[in-house]
């Protein structure tokens, strides 16, 4: 009976850490998880560009949700490895989303110009539950669309978003002004939304 119920245990056991395995792989494609795990997280991702077919189409794509794990190596890799393409000294930009180094899932790093001393913070699964009426005119560039920026007048000055942290928890805040134009800009690109597409309704506005 001992041995019985020892041999249940280690089944479970082997059984659990499967399935946690299972969990974590199946948070990023396989295809993904090597991009991620091809080099440490202090190197920089190559930056998807619209200028080059295949990138162009992957920017197009939407994203998708992607489970909160502070336990998930793969995942705390690539987000190390996403901060250090933002503040690559060929990038230096103010916010960049997953799609833009070729993965398909909802995160995003943001340079707060709302807090002391502009720190940089991760979004998991963000979204914007609310956009004011009133409007911003704010020059906008992006990493992925290399040696151009134009002035867009249709961004929101304040916005209400929600997202996940790393722990899970799940949050909600406002954010106006510039930052909140950074938050627009990135969260476009897990819809496949580029600034560019903004600019075209807006010469579309006003005309006469």
């Amino acid at each position: 009976m001992k041995n019985h119920v020892f041999f249940i245990f280690i089944l479970s056991l082997i059984v659990g850490c499967s399935s946690t395995k299972n969990v974590i792989k199946k948070s990023f494609s396989a295809e993904e998880v090597t991009l991620i795990m091809n080099a440490d997280s202090l190197k920089p991702m190559r930056v998807y560009k619209i200028n080059n077919k295949k990138d162009s189409l992957l920017l197009r794509a939407k994203s998708s949700y992607i489970k909160p794990n502070p336990k998930d190596p793969i995942l705390q890799n690539f987000i190390k490895r996403l901060y250090a393409t933002v503040r690559d000294s060929m990038s230096m930009g103010v916010g960049i989303a997953a799609p833009q180094v070729g993965v398909l899932k909802n995160i995003i790093w943001v340079q707060r110009f709302d807090k002391e001393n502009f720190p940089f913070e991760v979004y998991l699964n963000p979204k914007i539950v609310s956009y004011s009426e009133n409007k911003q005119t704010m020059k906008e560039g992006c990493l992925s669309i290399p040696d151009r920026t134009e002035t867009l007048s249709s961004r929101s000055f304040a916005i209400t978003i929600e997202y996940d942290t790393m722990n899970a928890e799940h949050k909600s805040e406002i954010v106006n002004s510039f930052t909140s134009v950074v938050f627009q800009h990135e969260i476009d690109h897990l819809n496949g939304i580029l600034y560019l597409d903004h600019l075209k309704k807006d010469m579309r506005d006003i005309k006469p």
